[in-house]
């Protein structure tokens, strides 16, 4: 691709470094890698330059080593909540039942499927684009996505009370705090897929409400939250039935809360 002197890659980095990208090198590398021609490259550099994230403007994240397709307004999964499928890959057998509740891309529901030998994968989202796009990775590695309220699309028939991993990727942040994100994520990620009411818990205690009667006996919910609720949180997990553990990844800042279901 021949490149005008106003997009070679030292321009292209130094107008992203003006805008505040801390890894403007490598940023300038993926949308160079990324674009077709030249008038695509110019379009994704201001998109980026404009404040959208890095992953909207390539329309993928890296999660676990595999491209996850992210739409405008659907949420970017973070490195840290690899942590969470970590603990999922080492919990579930090697035939589970997989749920992904408030799924946004599907990307957790996905990378547990390709790490485990044999899935039965259904993923769930209350946000009709989040939907669209996990279906784009749900699906391509043999699960099924549905549109609704946590467990309300759910086919309770066939699948209430097998399911081997329950994981939930809940919105944690407290209503009060999400003025405090940065503007990638408050501008840019669907409110929904963010706020956790006033203390942050409101969709957690919903899910973990009614999680064990959807738990194969044996199985676990898997949430993250932040330190500081951890204990609130555990609080919760006991309060629906479930026996709760707490891990954490010093690396990622990553806290995670386990609740299994007694055998």
């Amino acid at each position: 691709m021949s490149l005008s002197p106003s997009l070679s890659p030292s321009v292209i980095v130094t107008r992203l470094r003006a805008a505040g990208c801390v890894f403007a090198e490598d940023e300038a590398e993926l949308l160079l890698s990324a674009a077709q021609d030249p008038a695509q490259l110019s379009a994704m550099v201001d998109r980026r330059i404009a404040g959208l994230p890095l992953e909207h403007v390539l329309g993928w994240a890296e999660f676990r080593g595999r491209r996850i397709a992210v739409d405008p307004g659907v949420f970017v999964p973070r490195r840290r909540t690899e942590f969470l499928v970590e603990q999922a890959v080492a919990l579930a057998p090697s035939r589970a039942v997989v749920v992904d509740l408030c799924c946004g891309s599907g990307a957790l529901g996905a990378a547990l499927a390709v790490s485990l030998e044999r899935v039965e994968l259904h993923a769930a989202d209350v946000d009709p684009a989040a939907v669209r796009c996990a279906r784009r990775n749900v699906t391509a590695v043999g699960g099924q996505v549905y549109e609704g309220d946590l467990y309300a699309p759910l086919p309770a028939a066939t699948l209430r009370g097998r399911v081997d991993v329950l994981l939930a990727n809940v919105p944690y942040v407290p209503t009060g705090e999400i003025e405090l994100l940065p503007p990638e994520a408050r501008i840019h990620e669907a409110r929904v897929a963010l706020d956790g009411g006033a203390d942050g818990l409101d969709v957690l205690r919903r899910v973990t409400a009614q999680a064990a009667r959807w738990l194969a006996p044996g199985g676990h919910l898997l949430f993250e939250t932040s330190e500081r609720q951890a204990p609130q949180a555990v609080e919760t997990v006991a309060r629906g039935g479930l026996v709760p553990q707490v891990v954490t990844c010093d690396e990622l800042y990553a806290t995670v809360v386990i609740g299994t279901r007694g055998k």
